[in-house]
């Protein structure tokens, strides 16, 4: 006799035995990637194999503004690890606020060493109110020839708009003592120009991500044109990152823009020459 005992029903995604809610082979790999990366950093700083580069920030002049510190670190090979293979597992954890901590700590030490040098030092918002970061600023800007007027603090656009109150009672408290403050990556999220007319920063940012190929973009060329307004009316200089074509070069100094970074302008070095750093 023919069977006619009627088929199993499929599930309604169609794929009968899988869970739609199990990790995926990629969710393993992403974690285990993260976890090599939390070990990797923490060894680093075991070791305090931290360190800095420096990259220039030129003037529309051709003259160095300054150099910003982008933080490195060597792992157990010997390579030398830029900050964006390794920030972001670590922002939002204690790591993020001891990696703040070496770059800060190594910054304060360039400056004093290198009377004239003028430097900027990323920093997250989070570190604000993480109590060594604060102790070592503080402690840095005390004593005879104290560089507070030759520290930049860079806090990114998202970073300072998660608590901007707090990251407006900070500013306060530093611009007395000298300290300037860059809005790093502007135009990278979606800022508050309410919060943003409040805030005391010295320097605005232009993200990379509106810089690169400007010169055959109208859209990009209209924010920029924009964001040079707008420092302007905050009475703040106005820095394009990430200039790597003479063409977008051209178009920055156009829209007036006050300083450029980028490998047009030069690369990170981790041996640089001071001569003729402001």
């Amino acid at each position: 006799m023919k069977d006619i005992t009627p088929a199993p029903e499929l599930p309604d995604d169609g794929a009968p035995g899988i869970d739609p809610d199990a990790p995926s082979p990629f969710d393993y790999a992403t974690r285990s990637r993260d976890r090599d990366v939390l070990d990797m950093v923490r060894a680093a700083l075991a070791r305090d194999d931290v360190t800095l580069a420096f990259q220039p920030v030129v003037a529309a002049g051709g003259e160095t503004a300054f150099h910003e510190s982008l933080v490195r670190l060597t792992d157990g090979t010997g390579r030398v690890i830029p900050a964006a293979q390794f920030i972001g597992a670590v922002e939002g954890l204690d790591l993020g606020r001891e990696i703040d901590c070496a770059a800060l700590r190594l910054a304060l030490r360039a400056l004093r060493r290198t009377p004239g040098l003028r430097l900027s030092v990323n920093m997250s918002a989070r570190s604000i109110g993480y109590g060594p970061w604060r102790r070592l600023l503080h402690e840095g800007l005390e004593g005879r020839d104290a560089p507070g007027e030759r520290l930049i603090l860079e806090i990114s656009e998202p970073s300072a708009m998660q608590v901007p109150e707090i990251t407006l009672a900070f500013m306060r408290d530093l611009s007395p003592r000298g300290v300037s403050f860059a809005l790093d990556h502007l135009g990278a999220g979606m800022t508050s120009f309410r919060h943003l007319r409040a805030f005391l920063f010295d320097i605005l940012k232009i993200d990379g991500s509106l810089v690169a190929g400007c010169d055959a973009d109208a859209d990009a060329q209209c924010l920029i044109d924009i964001m040079v307004s707008l420092g302007t009316h905050l009475d703040a200089h106005v820095v394009a990152q990430g200039v790597e074509r003479g063409a977008e070069a051209a178009v920055l100094t156009r829209a007036g823009v006050d300083g450029m970074q980028g490998w047009h302008c030069g690369g990170p070095s981790l041996r640089p020459d001071w001569t003729g750093a402001a």
